[in-house]
């Protein structure tokens, strides 16, 4: 089964944990502000707008000046979210993000609503897949990406404590929560969900809880799976990776992104250069067809049946 379009019963949307965690934080902090273009309710800022209406800038469809104007309260001494949909975010914007924020190392917080094909339907204008990509190169800017609203609510609070440039990637799918004991948010390190030893299964955002799905099914053929929710892909958690590759001796990653470039990408770098083993990539191989969530989650293998397949084949290559 593929992540849920539609809200189901013990799914959440993390962009409701964004938005009253940011509220919460702007009540006891009058340096945080919100910048978004035309994409209040998107956002999911409605409740901030009320609030504090002289901290809401809204530039409009204009997102390059968006991320200017985040630049500019910044040097100011503000705290801005710059909130827009990441496929507008990253791409209109990405030369602005580049010289305003991360080579100026501004303390802007930029939030990517509705990321990955969250809007599959409105196509590949739509899909925001390659952001990872464009944004992880830039090694001022700490890139996270929760897999629920816990994680969600626990990021907004570090990067809004945190002095420096943070992409934050959000989705509008709905997913459930993780449900790991004594959790921490630490940017920077991976999150032990499941411990294993056969193979390590590697996944960020809407994928994680797929990934454990798939872990428990390899369960009943023999194989013990490791599951790592790697939250941060800039700084990439290179102590973990080299865990699971010296103790599993073999990697999948599964992302909702293309695997040039995104986590899949990372990963291989890594283990390239440091442990050579196998790795299998679960994700975009690039622009992706048109339709539904659902459809193009089960289209392209990101599910739990999918994930189990890469990991036997990536357990067969290291023998």
């Amino acid at each position: 089964m593929a992540a849920p379009a539609k809200k189901e019963e013990g799914f959440h949307d993390c962009r409701d944990a964004w938005a009253s965690t940011l509220e919460e934080l702007a009540a006891g902090d009058s340096r945080i502000v919100a910048v978004v273009n035309d994409s209040v309710g998107s956002s999911k800022l409605g409740g901030f707008q009320k609030a504090f209406p002289e901290r809401l800038v809204n530039v409009g469809i204009a997102e390059q000046n968006m991320v200017g104007v985040g630049a500019g309260l910044a040097n100011g001494g503000k705290i801005p979210f710059v909130s827009a949909a990441s496929c507008f975010l990253t791409a209109r914007a990405l030369e602005q993000i580049k010289a305003d924020i991360a080579y100026a190392r501004f303390n802007v917080k930029l939030v990517g609503q509705s990321s990955g094909v969250a809007y599959g339907e409105l196509g590949p204008t739509h899909h925001s897949i390659e952001d990872f990509a464009w944004l992880r190169p830039l090694d001022a800017i700490t890139v996270v990406v929760p897999s629920d609203a816990w994680e969600t609510a626990e990021a907004v609070r570090w990067a809004a404590a945190y002095d420096g440039p943070v992409y934050l990637r959000l989705s509008r799918m709905p997913v459930p929560d993780l449900d790991v004991r004594n959790r921490i948010f630490r940017p920077g390190k991976a999150e032990l969900v499941r411990d294993g030893s056969d193979v390590t299964l590697i996944g960020c955002g809407t994928t994680v809880h797929l990934a454990r799905q798939a872990a428990e099914k390899l369960r009943y053929e023999g194989v013990s799976a490791r599951v790592l929710n790697m939250a941060t892909l800039n700084p990439l958690d290179e102590e973990a990776l080299a865990a699971a590759a010296n103790e599993t001796g073999a990697i999948v990653t599964v992302e909702e992104a293309n695997i040039r470039g995104g986590l899949g990408g990372a990963v291989a770098e890594y283990t390239a250069g440091h442990r050579p083993v196998p790795v299998e990539r679960v994700g975009f191989p690039g622009f992706v067809v048109t339709g539904s969530v659902d459809f193009l989650f089960e289209h392209y293998g990101i599910t739990p049946d999918g994930i189990a397949a890469a990991a036997r084949r990536a357990i067969v290559r290291k023998r």
